[in-house]
């Protein structure tokens, strides 16, 4: 690209970074300001700064981006109950459009000519950030290093930063990548990229082994508010602080480790473990407050739905027309889920064991209840199973009288 003077490099401050944001002084000749979002990384946030200034970072900018990671991403995630794959709750795949519009936006006020990020090109989290980076500022730039440079994997990386005196986290005793949000945390590559091979167990940052977990049980009450979590045992608060609370009795307790073998969009298999204690937490409960406020055609059409939003989101369409019309109609179901749900967390399980809605509750114990009742004729149900049984006893009948 010619006359980029100025770039403004999504920087964690971990190895790739690092590299990329000395690789971009000495390749393009440009000033490079280090853009690091808050996204509940925690200490590494500060520590991110402080390496990006001292690898020549002309300005190193950190930007606390956690209220809206949870409230507008996160959030509306869990509204539409979205799980990719039947494992993942996608905490990466929701913290980098939010990381990409403060990219955007930080490389507009600065008067940047392009932005760039860490990605390789390989993953997924290239697709994601470049897609919203364009969804927000169609002529944006991007410099994607990885797909752009001679190094070819992490020794290579490790050799041009001991080359250039840049200090990095890698070290042989943690040989993997890993990614911390609020959401979770997640570990891939190194020792991990062997599907056979378990987790080192010092790995795990959020959450207790579940072997190691109290041998007694905690019971966590959570209330829901329009679909959205808005109290823990009765105490509202506020959506950081929420999240933060159930990632601490939920790690207490081991919950919310998966490890997994996903398919990327780009089409490869990758092998990932996440620990997401908190998430897990509110999946379930928000499930259960659903299972006894939604109508049933409802909820089995927002089920069908929710895979294709999660593909949305895991693909990095997160700002497209396609998964906003399909949030509206999300949020539109989600004005009856109010209520609460009783989750039991014990070695490494949340477990629902019970919910209530005192406002669009449709369970009616008088209808179900096995004792006498005067609101339901069991005698209806023959007209119902004859009625849904005609087509498969005339299929039956064609099929016998052509001797099948």
């Amino acid at each position: 690209m010619k006359g980029i003077r100025k770039v403004v490099l999504a920087y964690s401050g971990g190895l790739d970074t690092s590299v990329i944001l000395r690789w971009i002084i000495e390749e393009y000749g440009a000033e490079v300001v280090a853009y690091t979002a808050d996204v509940g990384q925690g200490d590494e946030v500060d520590e991110a700064r402080e390496k990006a200034l001292a690898t020549g970072a002309v300005e190193a900018i950190a930007e606390d981006l956690r209220e809206e990671f949870v409230r507008d991403y996160v959030f509306p995630a869990f509204r539409a109950s979205s799980l990719y794959e039947g494992y993942y709750l996608m905490g990466t795949s929701l913290a980098r459009p939010v990381i990409a519009k403060g990219l955007v936006r930080a490389a507009e006020e600065l008067g940047a000519d392009a932005i760039a990020h860490g990605a390789t090109g390989k993953g997924n989290d290239q697709v994601r950030f470049e897609l919203s980076a364009y969804a927000l500022k169609p002529d944006i730039r991007v410099i994607a290093p990885w797909r752009e440079w001679k190094l070819k994997g992490r020794a290579d990386l490790v050799a041009y930063a001991e080359a250039h005196g840049i200090p990095v986290p890698v070290t042989p005793e943690r040989p993997y990548s890993m990614d911390a949000n609020l959401l979770h945390v997640s570990y891939e590559g190194g020792v991990l990229e062997d599907p056979w091979a378990a987790p080192p167990a010092e790995m795990f940052r959020m959450t207790t082994d579940p072997e190691a977990a109290p041998d007694t049980p905690e019971v966590v009450t959570i209330g829901f508010r329009n679909g959205d979590p808005v109290s823990v045992n009765g105490v509202e608060l506020g959506p950081v602080e929420l999240l933060e609370r159930l990632n601490e009795l939920g790690g207490r307790h081991g919950v919310g480790r998966v490890d997994i073998v996903e398919n990327r969009f780009v089409g490869m298999k990758s092998r990932g473990v996440y620990e997401t204690p908190g998430g897990t937490i509110l999946y379930h409960a928000h499930r259960a407050v659903e299972s006894i406020t939604l109508d049933r055609e409802v909820m089995h059409l927002r089920d069908e739905l929710s895979n294709r939003y999660a593909e949305m989101v895991y693909n990095g369409f997160w700002f497209s027309p396609e998964r906003e019309a399909l949030q509206a109609f999300m949020d539109d179901v989600q004005r009856r889920v109010n209520g609460e749900a009783r989750v039991r967390l014990f070695k490494g399980q949340a477990i629902v064991e019970g919910r209530r809605s005192d406002t669009h509750g449709l369970y009616d114990e008088a209808t179900v209840t096995f004792e006498a009742d005067e609101v339901y004729d069991q005698a209806d149900a023959t007209g119902f199973i004859r009625l849904q049984s005609l087509r498969l006893r005339t299929f039956a009948e064609k099929r016998l009288g052509e001797g099948e």
